[in-house]
């Protein structure tokens, strides 16, 4: 699966075996986050997390930040970008 680009938005949704595997992908994508200055929106509910990105300081609409974090997370899980 790969990332949609809506109303002004990029996200997607990521499935993991339990939630200490959820927890820990959201904490490996918080440090890389943080290291950007770019954080995402996110929820997590079990094994699931949900990540929308958007960059505020713009108007809220998708820039190369968003993309550039997007790609960080794909590799994070082991995809490429």
């Amino acid at each position: 699966m790969s990332w949609t680009e809506a109303d002004n938005s990029l996200t997607r949704t990521f499935q993991f075996c339990d939630f200490n595997a959820a927890f820990g992908f959201m904490t490996r994508v918080a440090l890389v986050a943080e290291r950007m200055d770019h954080h995402p929106e996110w929820t997590n509910v079990y094994n699931r997390v949900e990540i929308r990105l958007r960059t505020h300081s713009k108007g809220n609409v998708v820039t190369q930040k968003d993309r550039d974090l997007a790609a960080a997370i794909d590799l994070i899980v082991g995809e490429d970008a």
